[in-house]
């Protein structure tokens, strides 16, 4: 979460978001959009995490046989 704050836009690509990135790239090299650069940076690591967490609970509820 600390390279999403201080490079917002190269955490972005990193995680396969590579229009999200350029885009948030362009926002964190100017001074006033650094903090609203790093606030998406992290809210969409965050993002990426919850879906991680529930594509693993459907996966676990695959395997036990229910259907959603």
């Amino acid at each position: 979460m600390l390279f999403a704050i201080l490079l917002p836009g190269i955490s972005m690509i990193f995680r396969g978001h590579i229009l999200k990135g350029l885009l948030c790239g362009i926002l964190h090299v100017t001074v006033i959009g650094w903090i609203p650069a790093a606030i998406w940076a992290v809210a969409s690591y965050r993002e990426d995490l919850a879906e991680k967490r529930h594509q693993e609970t459907l996966d676990v509820l695959a395997r036990q046989g229910r259907s959603y």
